[in-house]
């Protein structure tokens, strides 16, 4: 098995889960967010809505990860994590991504999911380097698949070509090849990509 990476729309794939970079509201923003919104439904937003908070506007601290239904989706479920906002490095924020990547794998395996699609999380608005974050994402993914077998299929989705090529050297530094995924359900003609996970 190897890690995959596909450039294009997360919220096409027709997986057991894709991942949503989210805040810690977990009711929408701007980015993969936003669009995994609209493309899922209302009914996505409810559910959401419907979870604990942990404390006023926080149903999922940084690092972790809650699941919904993907409702109109081709994805079967949404696995909501929320990424650090880069500051400096020197303040967990590896560590923290890090989380945001296995804990999502160990939900998936606990749901018994076969497959599953990450965005670049926290390398839009929340300014992760993405040369570091690629890094982080090939490094936790490499490491649960050599040790797991479920999800048996792991994709990283680049919302543009320099994403896909920093993917590339990332798995590349860590001696696996890049492997395109597919087949997978094309974006269609004229669809603009969302804008950077949060």
């Amino acid at each position: 098995m190897k890690i995959e990476v596909w450039q294009g729309d997360i919220t096409t794939l027709a997986v057991d889960a894709i991942v949503n970079a989210a805040n810690e509201s977990l009711l929408g923003g701007g980015g993969v967010d936003g669009a995994i919104h609209r493309a899922a439904g209302p009914q996505l937003l409810a559910e959401c809505a419907a979870l604990p908070e942990i404390r006023p506007g926080m149903r999922c601290p940084t690092g972790e990860v809650r699941a919904t239904a993907g409702y109109n989706l081709p994805a079967k479920h949404v696995l909501h994590t929320v990424g650090p906002v880069w500051q400096d490095g020197l303040r967990d924020e590896p560590a923290l991504l890090a989380n945001c990547y296995w804990k999502s794998l160990q939900l998936a395996e606990k749901l018994g999911l076969t497959s599953i699609a990450f965005p670049a999380i926290s390398c839009g608005v929340f300014g992760y380097p993405l040369h570091q974050a690629a890094h982080i994402a090939a490094t936790e993914t490499l490491t649960w698949q050599r040790s797991h077998r479920e999800p048996q299929r792991i994709i990283l989705v680049a919302y543009n070509a320099a994403t896909f090529k920093v993917y590339q050297q990332a798995l590349a530094a860590l001696g696996q090849p890049v492997e395109v995924a597919g087949p997978l359900p094309p974006m269609a003609a004229g669809m603009e990509l969302p804008a950077a996970a949060p």
